[in-house]
């Protein structure tokens, strides 16, 4: 009779542990909530011992979370139409706050997220969301954490994933990216000729005062067409040397006015040639 009392109490009592005893693991923390009401004392990892009946544990995941925010439809301040998602980090600072203030912590975070992401897409410009991710991260980052302070959150980082615009506005900026290069590309270009020119007046001077440097630049000429194996060679002439041989050659004096006309021949019989007026002519 005592050995089935011992055993029997021996039961209830292996019983009673295992309804009393839980673990908490090492990213977790334990809410005890006694007869509905919320004990102060968190439990930490290890072995929780409850009070059957009266005790109930919850636990609370005290890890980063990370969660994707849907895709937001939204007009940008410049009446430009995309379509922009984005990711949150976030984790429990407070297990209390995120047990009681709020039902589903993680569904009250998705929802302002998403409704965070269409302000932010409102107020910005699309060059701010193609260009400067960081500042509206950032401002994404406090309209998402100024409520989840209330719930015992804290946003550790907000990351704006994906901009995809319209396939119009995609042509757009491509024929505007390729305007801006090719008026980058004539800037150079005019640039270079503008270069190129003042060193050509600049050599153009250097040959005019020393004219033998005029005749090595011929000679280096012809020795880099030479070099092609070109059957024909165009071998320009200085045109001082014209001017040279135009300056130093005998120019043929005109015959005086007064000087008497000779006579021509025509057809093989000689024609007089013709008398000025008052001359007097001969009769044969």
């Amino acid at each position: 009779m005592v050995v089935e009392i011992l055993s029997a109490v021996a039961v209830a009592g292996g019983a009673w542990l295992a309804t009393s005893l839980r673990v908490v693991k090492q990213y977790e923390r334990g809410l005890v909530f006694r007869f509905g009401r919320v004990r102060p004392a968190i439990r930490e990892p290890g072995l929780a011992l409850l009070v059957p009946i009266a005790d109930r544990l919850q636990k609370v995941n005290m890890q980063i979370v990370t969660m994707p925010i849907p895709a937001q439809d939204g007009i940008t301040r410049d009446n430009v139409t995309v379509r922009v998602d984005a990711v949150v980090y976030f984790k429990v600072i407070d297990p209390v706050l995120a047990a009681v203030n709020v039902q589903d912590y993680r569904s009250a975070v998705g929802q302002v997220a998403q409704t965070s992401l269409r302000s932010i897409i409102g107020k910005s410009d699309l060059d701010d969301l193609l260009s400067n991710r960081e500042r509206l991260n950032e401002g994404l980052e406090l309209m998402i954490d100024s409520p989840a302070l209330d719930w015992g959150i804290h946003i550790d980082r907000v990351e704006i994933k994906d901009v995809a615009l319209p396939e119009s506005m995609k042509r757009s900026m491509s024929r505007q990216a390729e305007a801006e290069r090719e008026r980058r590309a004539r800037v150079i270009s005019a640039d270079g000729e503008l270069q190129a020119s003042h060193k050509l007046s600049q050599a153009a001077a250097t040959m005019a005062d020393t004219p033998a440097a005029l005749q090595l630049r011929l000679l280096e000429t012809v020795v880099q067409v030479s070099a092609e194996k070109n059957s024909t060679l165009v071998l320009p002439f200085p045109v001082e040397l014209l001017r040279f041989l135009d300056a130093n050659t005998p120019k043929k004096e005109a015959p005086p006015e007064d000087a008497p006309a000779e006579d021509t021949e025509v057809n093989g019989q000689v024609a007089p040639a013709p008398r000025e007026p008052g001359d007097v002519g001969q009769v044969s």
